[in-house]
């Protein structure tokens, strides 16, 4: 594709008075988000859907949770719908990178979809592949996966995707960041070349726009709102501490007890970091849970759904495993640690200030950290050069979060009013892989550890409930003890004849 064929749109706005129906959205599809409360699109929206309607290529780049699976997820609904085909085989596919992306993404068709007849399966990882196999078995119309599963179904010939006519690649500069690259041209490979090919993306760094070269035909880039790196706009407000490491726990602790907080994700660089702040968390009394890479796939999904559900308030997380956790409702951001670059830190607090409310980021900054947070305020140009050194008793902590002077490091007895992450099932969804063999393990552990009943010659060595007792019992030990009594005797007049041989 020749640089002179992109046409770049930017908006910084979208007017009220427009509606999904004015976009060209059919009735049916408008009227399911309307039952849901949603009614006015947001700007990418606004300008992604009346080209995607027409089957036009986009490369849509928008700010983390501003509305992007709506803007191609309709179509994609609009087109199976309104465009029969095969009866079997998906005619749109959604590409996306990790498993709670997928998830969170088929929702929202979903849900989009209430008063239509379209059929859409979920694929990815960690999770048993009868049930999706028996899914693409029955027909479907449109697939949301991961890369990983999406090749493996397509190499054991039960996805075949000779029918597709729109794909979309959703979160590519984090498809691109996990490696996802090569999978992703194979799956471009297995699919027709006169298709709609959509990219969404809140960065564009140089190899996307390579991909889109090499992919889309005469795409329009759609760039909305503010630019994605500048994460200074109004609805989150940002706060930098510098922090000692052994009291960032009780700082974390204090904050989460300020006025106003509602549902809280906390991010840390490590696993076992992530492992180890979840359970301080939840020994002070607050309802948390983890959500990283060494958890299976069931643990995972459980505590997302607890998150949701509030039954937990303060999810713990990995950079990886939070791609594609979408709650409106989140109010607090917390990085534990120094995010990796500016587009991990732009991705990590755009978990608040979602679908246009207001929300909060705080950063720690260690010292040892301090040169990298430089870098990464000078890239997205904020005032925090110099974070202010901060104490979990620093009073400018308190008032710049509005924490009650009151708080301490432990939530109080009667503020404990969640449920908890052991309030939420644990659902079987017959897990493969490490999480799968660590489970079979465990259970072989369990059996190992039960107490057997060894026998000789039909006779039980222990003695359980159902032995008799009394008189019967009585007889039985003295008969052992008389046969104890003959082995002895036995033994010692074998000693007293080797003992005269060897005289």
């Amino acid at each position: 594709m020749e640089a002179s064929t992109l046409t770049t749109i930017r908006s910084t706005h979208s007017s009220d008075q427009t509606t999904f129906r004015d976009l060209g959205v059919i009735d049916d599809i408008a009227d399911a988000l309307e039952a849901e409360g949603i009614v006015a699109p947001f700007p990418i929206q606004s300008m992604a859907l009346p080209l995607a309607l027409t089957g036009a290529d986009i490369i849509g780049q928008a700010r983390t949770g501003t509305g992007k699976t709506f803007a191609f997820g309709l179509p994609l609904l609009q087109r199976v719908h309104t465009q029969p085909g095969s009866a079997k085989r998906p005619r749109a596919l959604v590409v996306v990178p990790t498993r709670e992306l997928a998830i969170q993404v088929a929702a929202d068709l979903a849900t989009a979809s209430k008063r239509i007849d379209v059929r859409i399966a979920t694929v990815y990882g960690g999770r048993a592949y009868e049930p999706q196999i028996s899914a693409l078995r029955k027909g479907v119309d449109i697939v949301v996966g991961t890369p990983g599963r999406l090749l493996d179904l397509v190499k054991q010939r039960h996805l075949i995707l000779s029918e597709v006519t729109a794909l979309v690649l959703d979160e590519a500069d984090k498809m691109l960041d996990l490696g996802f690259l090569p999978d992703i041209e194979r799956i471009l490979a297995k699919t027709p070349d006169q298709r709609q090919t959509m990219l969404f993306s809140a960065t564009m760094p140089s190899e996307i726009v390579a991909l889109s070269r090499k992919y889309l035909r005469r795409p329009t880039h759609i760039r909305a709102e503010d630019d994605p790196l500048d994460t200074g706009s109004g609805q989150v407000t940002q706060h930098v501490f510098r922090t000692h490491p052994l009291d960032k726990l009780e700082m974390l602790a204090r904050l989460l007890q300020a006025r106003n907080r509602g549902l809280t994700m906390v991010f840390c660089q490590t696993k076992r970091e992530c492992h180890h702040v979840s359970t301080e968390l939840c020994r002070r009394g607050f309802a948390a849970a983890a959500v990283h890479g060494d958890l299976g796939q069931g643990q995972r999904e459980r505590a997302l759904r607890a998150f949701r559900n509030g039954k937990v308030d303060v999810l713990v997380a990995t950079d990886v495993a939070a791609r594609g956790i979408d709650v409106d409702d989140v109010t607090h951001v917390v990085n534990y640690e120094c995010p990796d670059d500016e587009k991990t830190y732009t991705h990590r607090i755009g978990r608040t200030g979602r679908a246009g409310r207001s929300g909060t980021a705080v950063t720690f900054i260690d010292w040892q950290e301090l040169l990298r947070w430089k870098l990464i305020n000078r890239a997205l140009g904020l005032p925090f050069a110099d974070p202010p050194e901060t104490y979990s008793t620093s009073p400018h902590f308190f008032d710049a979060l509005d924490i009650p002077r009151d708080a301490k490091g432990v939530l109080a007895k009667e503020e404990q009013d969640r449920a908890g992450l052991a309030a939420e099932e644990v659902e079987d969804i017959g897990e493969t892989g490490r999480a799968s063999r660590t489970k079979d393990r465990e259970r072989s552990r369990q059996r190992r550890s039960r107490p057997r009943k060894r026998t000789r010659r039909g006779v039980p060595t222990t003695r359980s409930a159902a032995e008799p007792t009394g008189e019967t019992a009585a007889k039985s030990d003295a008969d052992s003890s008389a046969r104890t009594r003959r082995r002895t005797r036995r033994r010692s007049r074998r000693n007293a004849g080797t003992n005269s041989d060897r005289a």
